[in-house]
């Protein structure tokens, strides 16, 4: 992760990347609106930008052969939502394609559908079911951080199986063995980013500024005992 340039079949590149345009435009929208109602909640846009481009950039060379690293991208999620981290994630995913060769152009709709869309959302999804289930805060941002990076890879998995089934055992079985390879660097990294979610979300929580009433990890969760 991220998909190479090239990597991936032109069927399959442009598939993804007409997916990933339909959320973007989504995402647009729901940050355009954000930042309409909330205008004083730019700074914190800067600072969930940074925190996803730092933390995807730290390219962690794995056992097997490829590499693995944090997303950042549940931290947005949890503040705005998950569309609004969509255009945050391609911009990211952007100037890493183009100033750091890590990812790639052609591949860029396949790199923002499984980071900047599975990511915030499945992130944003656990957050939201562990708060109603009452538990505190920094148990919801580390589980919803974590989970939310590893489902990243998941999806990476499945558009890499989708794209070069095994002859033999068929999608499932290259499913297996690309999820095996990710899982042995990516499972330590997600918990690290877990905890690292946890303590940003703390650090800002102790500022208690007015851009932050409306954000869905200080407004939905039961308690906010940390």
């Amino acid at each position: 992760m991220h998909i190479m340039e090239g990597f991936l079949p032109p069927a399959h590149a442009l598939g993804w990347s007409a997916v990933s345009a339909c959320f973007l435009a989504v995402g647009l929208r729901a940050m355009a609106r954000d930042l309409r109602l909330h205008p004083e909640r730019r700074m914190l846009f800067g600072v969930a930008a940074a925190f996803a481009f730092l933390l995807s950039a730290l390219k962690l060379p794995s056992v097997t052969g490829s590499c693995s690293h944090p997303t950042g991208v549940g931290l947005g999620a949890l503040l705005f939502g998950p569309a609004a981290m969509v255009p945050v994630g391609f911009v990211v995913l952007l100037f890493q394609a183009l100033l750091l060769a890590h990812g790639g152009v052609t591949t860029l709709g396949a790199n923002v559908f499984s980071m900047a869309v599975v990511g915030p959302f499945i992130a944003y999804g656990v957050f939201r079911a562990a708060a109603a289930l009452g538990m505190s805060r920094s148990v919801a941002v580390f589980a919803a951080a974590c989970l939310g990076d590893l489902a990243t890879y998941g999806t990476t998995s499945l558009q890499l199986a989708w794209a070069f089934p095994d002859p033999v055992g068929g999608m499932a079985a290259s499913l297996a063995r690309f999820a095996g390879i990710f899982a042995l660097t990516q499972v330590p990294i997600a918990i690290s980013e877990g905890l690292l979610t946890v303590l940003v979300v703390n650090a800002i929580a102790r500022f208690h500024g007015p851009e932050q009433r409306n954000a869905p990890v200080f407004a939905h969760c039961a308690r906010e005992r940390t």
